[in-house]
């Protein structure tokens, strides 16, 4: 479903990615791993358009992308980002927000896949015409999951979804993305630095350093601590203090 291959990218005379290749089975869900400026949200942005430049090949559903926004691929691929404020507009009801994707692809029965849409996520339909700071953060993010579902996307980029929200509402975020995949066949790209999230979460991981990929192996690994690279065992370790 997505193919990264040998992709890099600079940032003026910067070079943030090294030559970064890996791959995502239809329906999995594969987690890029790393700290802050491992480069993992890089990859994220160039296979969601946007970054203007970078060299590589990049695929989504069997499609070879082109540097720059892909609007053509909207249907197909959605993001959820990591702020559930930030990422919705002030002034717009949950209604505007959920409904405008269906009317830019002119999409009919709106009404019915908007109410349809906040049963799939867990919001109670009067809150269908609040405002996003109405909302707790929890709720925010299930309206910007919803809004990323509209268009039944085949591919969702989760930019550290949960990383904002206290560790309650993470726990009822991640339950909702695990269920909503398993219903849908949702293949999954999280980006995060958090392991028992991608353990909980995905099957596979590559783990990030200064853009280059130090391993890439299964969550049956992370679990039981046997990772092969150092930097990886450094993040397990992190992860298990206290």
């Amino acid at each position: 479903m997505i193919e990264v291959r040998d992709l890099s990218v600079h940032f003026g005379n910067a070079r943030v990615l090294h030559d970064v290749s890996f791959s995502v089975a239809r329906g999995e869900s594969f987690a890029l791993v790393g700290e802050s400026g491992s480069g993992k949200s890089t990859i994220l942005k160039a296979l969601a358009g946007q970054i203007k430049t970078w060299q590589g090949g990049l695929q989504i559903a069997d499609r070879t992308l082109q540097p720059g926004r892909r609007a053509a691929l909207s249907r197909q691929v959605q993001m959820v980002f990591q702020d559930p404020y930030g990422s919705l507009h002030p002034r717009r009801t949950i209604d505007d927000t959920l409904s405008e994707p269906l009317i830019i692809h002119r999409l009919p029965d709106r009404e019915a896949r908007v109410l349809s849409m906040l049963d799939a996520v867990g919001l109670p339909r009067r809150f269908r015409f609040r405002l996003p700071h109405q909302l707790s953060g929890g709720q925010r993010q299930r309206v910007a999951i919803a809004r990323a579902l509209m268009l039944e996307p085949q591919v969702l980029l989760l930019d550290e979804p949960t990383s904002a929200l206290d560790v309650s509402v993470q726990a009822e975020i991640l339950n909702l993305l695990k269920a909503l995949r398993e219903e849908s066949e949702l293949t999954f790209l999280l980006v995060t630095h958090d392991l028992p999230v991608v353990s909980f979460l995905c099957d596979r991981l590559a783990i990030l350093r200064a853009g280059r990929i130090e391993e890439t192996t299964d969550v049956a690994q992370l679990r039981a601590g046997t990772l092969h690279s150092a930097y990886g065992r450094e993040l397990f370790e992190k992860s298990t203090d206290g």
